[in-house]
C-alpha cells in the first residue's frame, strides 16, 4: 500500500505557461522571462516503486530564449547547471540530440529533447526538454516514460498532466493511455540495460587490444572515451562495465562529461571510472586517465604512469584470445559472449582467492605472490588485482 500526500506552492508563472496554476495560496503577476517553479513536498510509502524526480526544463521560445519552465522537486545548483549543460536547447541547432543521458553527483539524468510542430497547446514554443533523474541505470525504461510525458506535454501545454502520469508510475508501476501510449515498469528489467550495448561490436573494433580495455576495467582504472558524437559514445561506453560482469557495477559509467570543474570535481571522486567526453581536449588531460580511448581513429593509449601496473603478459594474451574468438563466433550472441569472458574472470579470481586463503588475515602479500614463481607479468597484475578487489594487506 502506498502513500502521497503532496503541498504545493505556485511561486513564478512564464509569460508562456500557466496563468494561473494552484492557487490556493496565491501567485504573483506572470512575469516575461520567469520560471514556473513548484515547491513540492512528497511522503512517499511504497516497497516496489522507485521515488523518481521529473523536471520538465527548459523551453526555448519563437525568439531564442531558453527558459527553465517547470521544476518538480527542487534541485541543487550544480546540478541544475550541468543540465543546463547537457540540454541541447542551450547549444547551436547543430547539435539537437533527441535523446541523452549521463550521471552526475551519483544521480542519473536522462534528458528528452522535442522539437514542437504546429499547431499544438505551446504556444510560441519551439522546442523544450524533460529531465528524469533517477538513482538507477536504465535508459529504455526513462526514454520510454519521457516520451509518454513528452505527448501528454505537447497535447495539453501544462505540466499537470504531466504529474497526473507520474504520480500513477509512482503509486501503480504503470500509466496507461491509448493516445500517448503505455509504460509498465516491469517490462524494463536491470539486466535488459545492462546488456543493451554490444560488447561484440567493441571487440570487432578493437580485436586483441580488447585486453587493454579489459585489464583496465579489472584493476579499477580511470578509462577515457572521446568521440565528437555523443550517440556514440552512450552506445560505447555503455557497454565496458559488461566486461567485468561478476561486479555489475555501473555506477563506474560517466558517459557524458564536460570540461567543467565540477564535473571534473566530482569525476575525480571515482577510484576508477569508464568517462565519455566529446571534446578532443580531454586528450590532453594526463590528470584524468590511465587508459585513453579515440574512438573514431580506433586508437588505445596507456598513460606512462599506468604502463608498470598495465604491464601485459601471457595470462594476458591468453585472456585476450578466448575474447576475440568468443566475440567472433557468429553462432555466440553477446550475452554468450559476456558469460564466456565472466567464467575465465571468476576462474582468476578463485585463484586469487586461493592465494589469500593461505596468507595470513585471507590478505595478499608481494612477498607471498614471489613465492608462487609467476612470471613477472602474471605476478604483476595479480597484485594489482588483488588490490583492485580488497585483498591486498597494506
Amino acid at each position: 500500500m502506498s502513500l502521497l500526500a503532496a503541498r504545493l506552492t505556485p511561486l513564478y508563472v512564464s509569460e508562456n505557461h500557466m496563468t494561473s496554476v494552484f492557487h490556493q495560496q496565491g501567485s504573483r503577476p506572470p512575469v516575461r522571462g520567469h520560471l514556473l517553479y513548484v515547491s513540492i513536498s512528497v511522503t512517499l510509502t511504497t516497497h516496489d516503486v522507485q521515488l523518481w524526480f521529473v523536471f520538465p526544463c527548459p523551453e526555448k521560445d519563437v525568439n531564442g530564449d531558453t527558459l527553465w519552465v517547470w521544476c518538480f522537486p527542487s534541485v541543487a545548483s550544480d546540478l541544475r547547471k550541468v543540465l543546463l549543460s547537457k540540454c541541447c536547447l542551450t547549444q547551436d541547432a547543430r547539435d539537437f540530440h533527441t535523446f541523452v543521458f549521463g550521471q552526475f553527483c551519483r544521480t542519473w539524468y536522462y534528458i528528452t529533447t522535442v522539437e514542437v510542430q504546429e499547431p499544438t497547446a505551446l504556444n510560441k514554443v519551439t522546442h523544450f526538454s524533460i529531465v528524469v533523474t533517477a538513482k538507477d541505470f536504465n535508459p529504455e525504461k526513462y526514454a520510454a516514460l519521457s516520451r509518454i510525458l513528452c505527448r501528454m506535454y505537447i497535447k495539453h501545454g501544462s505540466p499537470v498532466k504531466m504529474m497526473e502520469a507520474y504520480v500513477t508510475v509512482l503509486t501503480k508501476g504503470m500509466c496507461q493511455s491509448d493516445e500517448n501510449g503505455s509504460f509498465l515498469i516491469k517490462d524494463y528489467d536491470v539486466r535488459k540495460a545492462y546488456l543493451a550495448g554490444s560488447v561484440k561490436d567493441v571487440v570487432s573494433q578493437f580485436g586483441m587490444e580488447t585486453i587493454i580495455l579489459y585489464t583496465a576495467l579489472m584493476l579499477k582504472k580511470r578509462i577515457i572515451v572521446h568521440h565528437p558524437r555523443i550517440e556514440a559514445l552512450l552506445e560505447f561506453t555503455r557497454v565496458l562495465p559488461t566486461l567485468t560482469w561478476h561486479r555489475k557495477d555501473w555506477s563506474i559509467l560517466h558517459p557524458y562529461v564536460h570540461l567543467s570543474d565540477p564535473e571534473l570535481e566530482d569525476l575525480k571522486k571515482c577510484p576508477g571510472y569508464v568517462a565519455g567526453f566529446v571534446d578532443p581536449e580531454v586528450s590532453n588531460r594526463l590528470d584524468l586517465f590511465d587508459v585513453y580511448v579515440n574512438l573514431p581513429d580506433g586508437v588505445i593509449t596507456v598513460s606512462q604512469s599506468a604502463k608498470e601496473s598495465m604491464a601485459m603478459g601471457k595470462l594476458h594474451k591468453d585472456i585476450g584470445h578466448l575474447i576475440v574468438q568468443s566475440a567472433e563466433d557468429v553462432e555466440r550472441s553477446d550475452s554468450q559472449v559476456i558469460k564466456d569472458i565472466s567464467v575465465k574472470t571468476k576462474e582468476i579470481l578463485a585463484n586469487l582467492m586461493a592465494l589469500a586463503d593461505k596468507c595470513e588475515d585471507s590478505k595478499i602479500t608481494l612477498e607471498g605472490l614471489k613465492q608462487h614463481h609467476f612470471p613477472p607479468a602474471t605476478e604483476n597484475f595479480l597484485f594489482h588485482l588483488a588490490a583492485a578487489e580488497q585483498l591486498l594487506r597494506i
